[in-house]
This record gives C-alpha cells, sequence and structure tokens, in this order.
C-alpha cells in the first residue's frame, strides 16, 4: 500500500521546549486531518537548532523528557520523526525519534558531528554507530541526521540493512549557493543507492545563522521531484506509491536547483530578511531604530528593516554633523518617505562642540584627527542607544562586511547596537542587493547609488581616501578571509602587493573590534564571529 508523508518544514524557537513541543502537536493534529501517515520534522526539533551549551544544563534535558511524554500522548493514529538530544549510556546523543500512535519505536543516533565553521556538535554530542531501519505500511525507511547525508557510510548502511527509502532530518544553514550543493548531493547519493531520499529541513533565523527550509524530496534516479518554499514555513506533502516511489515525478531530465532560477541577490535579500526579523521577534523587541546617514548601507539596512518588521516597527534617525551635506539629508528623507518610516532629526553638532570644549585642555597642542571624527560617531551612538533604550526597540547598525574586516568603524560609534544586519555582505554586494530591492519597488534614491560613499566626518571625504576602491578591496578581502589565500598567493593572481599587505594588516589589527561587534547575519562561507574565529593577540 502506498504511504502519504509530510516534511514539516518549521521555524523553532531554541531552547523553548515546551513551545516547540506545542508545534509538534499541532502539526501533528493537522497532518492527521490532512490524510499524512507519517510526518517529518526537523533535526534537534525539541530544542531548536544549535542549542550550544543549553546542552549542558540538566534542565533542558528533563523538558526534553516532558515533552516526549506529551507528544506520545497526544499524538495518535499517525507516525512522527522528530530530533531532540538523548542522555543514555555512553554520553549525549542528537537522536532522530519515531513515535508511532503515541509509542517510541525506535532512535536513530546521528553518526558523523560536524565540528567546522558554524557547528560545535563534538562538544557536546557522541557519534552514534548503527543504522535503523523501520517497517511503515510495508514500507522499509532508513533514518539519518543531517551531516550523516554528506558522508557516504550512513547512506550504505540503511541500504543494506533494507531500506527502500531515507528521511535525513536537517538543520543545514544558509549561505550563497548551499541550497544547489545540498541538491546535488542529495541528488547523487539517491542515484546511487537506487532509493528515495526525503531532505526535511529547519527554517527560520537564529542569532547570526539562517536556515532557509528550501526542503525537498529526490527520486531514486535523483531526479528532485518536490521542493518547499525557502525563508518561510511550509508543509510539504507527497505520496509514496505501493513500491515506496515518491508520485507525481516532473518531466525527465529535471535535477539539483538552479541558482540562476533564483538570482543571488534575491536568495542574500531574503537570508537578511528572515535573519532580521526573527532576531527581533524571538528577542522580543517592539521594533527596531537605525541612523540614517543618506549612504548605501544604511538606505538598504532600513528596506532590510521594513521588509522584516513592517514601516510601522521601525524608526529612522537623521543626525547632521557640520559636515553632513543637504544631499544626504534629502536622499534620507526620501528613502524614509519611500518606505513610509517615521524619521527624526537630532544635529549632532550641539554634542561635538561640548566635547570638544570638555576635551581642549587634553587635546591642547595636538592636531586635529581621526579622533574628531570619531567623537561624532560616537555621538551618534550615544542618541541611538537612548532612543533604543526608551522605545524598547532594537538599535540595527548599517556597518557592512568590506568596512569590518579593515575596521573602518569606530567602536561605541556606528558599530554600537544589538543587531548588524549586513556585517557579512562586502560593499560591492550592498549595491547589487540595493538595486536589487529598487526592482522590487524603488526607495533607494538612485544618486544613493551613484556617488562616491563618505562618511562625512571631515570637509569632502570620500571612503576611497582612507582604503582602495571597492572593486579591488572586496577580491583581496574574499581571498584572504573566505579562502585563506596568503599575501604571495594573492599578489600573483595581480593584485599590487603594497595593498595586499596593507589590507591584510589592517584585517589582523582589527580582531578587537570585530569582537565587540552586534552579532549580524551569516550568508558567506566564512563569516566574523561564529564562523572565523582568530586570536586577538597575535604574533602571525
Amino acid at each position: 500500500m502506498g504511504c502519504r508523508i509530510r516534511v514539516a518544514q518549521l521555524n523553532l524557537v531554541v531552547g523553548d521546549v515546551p513551545g516547540n513541543a506545542d508545534r509538534v502537536i499541532s502539526e501533528a493534529a493537522s497532518a492527521r486531518a490532512d490524510g499524512v501517515d507519517l510526518l517529518v520534522f526537523p533535526e534537534l526539533t525539541l530544542t531548536g537548532y544549535p542549542p550550544e551549551d543549553l546542552l549542558l544544563r540538566p534542565e533542558l534535558l528533563q523538558r526534553v523528557e516532558h515533552a516526549l511524554e506529551r507528544i506520545r500522548a497526544e499524538c495518535r493514529g499517525i507516525t512522527l520523526v522528530l530530533g531532540y538530544p538523548l542522555r543514555a549510556i555512553g554520553g549525549l546523543f542528537n537522536v532522530a525519534g519515531v513515535i508511532r500512535d503515541g509509542e517510541l519505536i525506535g532512535e536513530y543516533a546521528k553518526q558523523h558531528l560536524p565540528n567546522y565553521s558554524v557547528f560545535d556538535e563534538k562538544r557536546y554530542f557522541q557519534a552514534g554507530a548503527t543504522p535503523l531501519v523501520l517497517d511503515h505500511l510495508g514500507l522499509k525507511i532508513g533514518l539519518s541526521v543531517c551531516e550523516d547525508i554528506w558522508q557516504e557510510d550512513p547512506t550504505r548502511q540503511a541500504v543494506e540493512a533494507g531500506a527502500r527509502i531515507l528521511i535525513n532530518i536537517n538543520a543545514s544553514p544558509f549561505h550563497l549557493g548551499k541550497r544547489a550543493e545540498r541538491e546535488t548531493l542529495v541528488a547523487r547519493r539517491a542515484s546511487e543507492h537506487g532509493i528515495p531520499i526525503v531532505y526535511a529541513n529547519l527554517v527560520g533565523g537564529q542569532d547570526e545563522l539562517v536556515f532557509d527550509g528550501a526542503s525537498f524530496v529526490a527520486d531514486g534516479a535523483g531526479r528532485i521531484l518536490h521542493r518547499a518554499a525557502v525563508f518561510e514555513e511550509d508543509p510539504l506533502t507527497f505520496d509514496l506509491d505501493d513500491e515506496g516511489r515518491p508520485m507525481d515525478s516532473p518531466e525527465p531530465g529535471t535535477s539539483a536547483f538552479d541558482e540562476d532560477a533564483m538570482e543571488e541577490e534575491a536568495s542574500v535579500y531574503g537570508a537578511l530578511v528572515l535573519g532580521v526579523r526573527d532576531y527581533v521577534r524571538k528577542n522580543g523587541f517592539s521594533g527596531a531604530v537605525l541612523g540614517l546617514s543618506g549612504g548605501v548601507d544604511s538606505a538598504l539596512t532600513l528596506a532590510i528593516a521594513v521588509d522584516a518588521l513592517g514601516a510601522d516597527a521601525v524608526e529612522g534617525v537623521l543626525m547632521p554633523s557640520r559636515y553632513t551635506s543637504q544631499m544626504s539629508n534629502a536622499d534620507a528623507f526620501e528613502e524614509a518617505e519611500s518606505l513610509g518610516v517615521k524619521t527624526r532629526l537630532i544635529s549632532i553638532e550641539p554634542a561635538f562642540r561640548s566635547f570638544l570644549s570638555m576635551l581642549e585642555p587634553a587635546f591642547e597642542g595636538l592636531a586635529a584627527d581621526v579622533t574628531e571624527e570619531n567623537i561624532q560617531a560616537r555621538c551618534r551612538g550615544i542618541v541611538l542607544m537612548a532612543i533604543s533604550n526608551k522605545t524598547g526597540r532594537i538599535l540595527l547598525t548599517t556597518g557592512n562586511k568590506s568596512e569590518m574586516a579593515v575596521g573602518y568603524a569606530t567602536l561605541y560609534g556606528d558599530m554600537a547596537g544589538g543587531f548588524a544586519p549586513i556585517k557579512d555582505v562586502p560593499k560591492l554586494l550592498v549595491y547589487r542587493l540595493a538595486r536589487y530591492r529598487n526592482r522590487c519597488s524603488p526607495v533607494i534614491p538612485e544618486r544613493v547609488l551613484t556617488r562616491p560613499p563618505s562618511a562625512e566626518l571631515r570637509p569632502d571625504q570620500t571612503d576611497q581616501d582612507s582604503l582602495p576602491p571597492y572593486e579591488v578591496l572586496d577580491p583581496i578581502l574574499r581571498l584572504y578571509i573566505e579562502e585563506d589565500e596568503g599575501v604571495d598567493a594573492i599578489v600573483a593572481r595581480g593584485y599590487p602587493a603594497e595593498i595586499v599587505r596593507r589590507i591584510t594588516r589592517l584585517v589582523e589589527r582589527n580582531e578587537y573590534k570585530r569582537r565587540q561587534a552586534p552579532p549580524g547575519v551569516r550568508i558567506s562561507t566564512r563569516a566574523f564571529g561564529r564562523d572565523r574565529r582568530y586570536p586577538i593577540t597575535s604574533g602571525f
């Protein structure tokens, strides 16, 4: 007989075990009413992912046990596959448990524990070693968890144990190009062993990470038959025939996800919006506030915030100084008006003058330099943090990855805030994302995208006074940070040796700043924070 399967692609909350259990019970009732036989949830369903050092608290594991008792008592007439941590002989395991009609009938322990990039599972879990294959309505179903599908052994073991379909539950975070990597890999696994594979993924933002969902089903020939939505909850329901084959196959020749079908800018923008929305809402903020300078970074951040939270939940603050041009103020007002955002204009000139007066004795005999520029940035930081404190809205910073890499940012000034939406977005990609957003609806003035970028902290200042052109800077940073290439290798690619040495020195010198920066959405394979962990004090 056939079988109806649903992937419950959910946005869960890390640590909220009772709330996540409520979602499981609700989804089970809905699926049962829709005639679903087998309901599949993501990795570590009950704790959310990644729970990090919450796993070291006995109380968390007790809550998981209570949640499983509730689920077994309330979920009848359906089979569930869901993830949770299990304390057993030998340690703590990351398992996929199977509950049928209220009874726990099997638990599979994840065999391959990722311990690279943003993953740190060997800190918490012990590895499993054996396959699990269960009979469901006459179908032999094997289980695996996330990283297991990227390794050969678990799939082979399941097939040798009799599996005719494999379910792989995941908490696989987004980075640009990741969906194509997943589908290509799973399609190859499926065709190698001649079995369908169900890839069930988590969706939602968790601190720096964004889980994009995009669950899918591959048939035994490696064709992708069904896909769930990206960046949103989406139940993916499909039927198996009497032989255990997924039905409703596409035309022959359909294979892995084509990144061109969803342009890079749309993919990254979707991740940024989801990351901001979940960070703000899951942490209980009433909305967001940010400084509007009239530049492209703050313009893009404003658009992301509005698309994530709604215009009524976002406030823009203009804070001109003696160096701010009328053009910048006009562009900032136009951006806010286009997006329907309330604005305030608060000049920092009185505060700047006061600080200069206060510091005059200490600065006597010393020439003006970057210190005076930083004072202006810190005046703005104080204003924005005060509004954030008073209104309960989180302060979003507007710095990009290029600036963060070389320290072109002010501690306790423009770096002050609670979340950094474009922290992992290089400057050239900022411009691409801004143009993409304007294609959706025009909200960023064209001259913001064409005039030279400037911090406007001294007369006639532009970014290129201090930095190489971004067309040179961004590729050097990508090679050094994301691909770990050394100075000589980068120079060999044709970049000027003096510029390469200067930029790489700046990257290393400014690690101390990045350690004090707020978290931000990860969209690359090597983001500052969870990904790239370098010592502050280093002779390298």
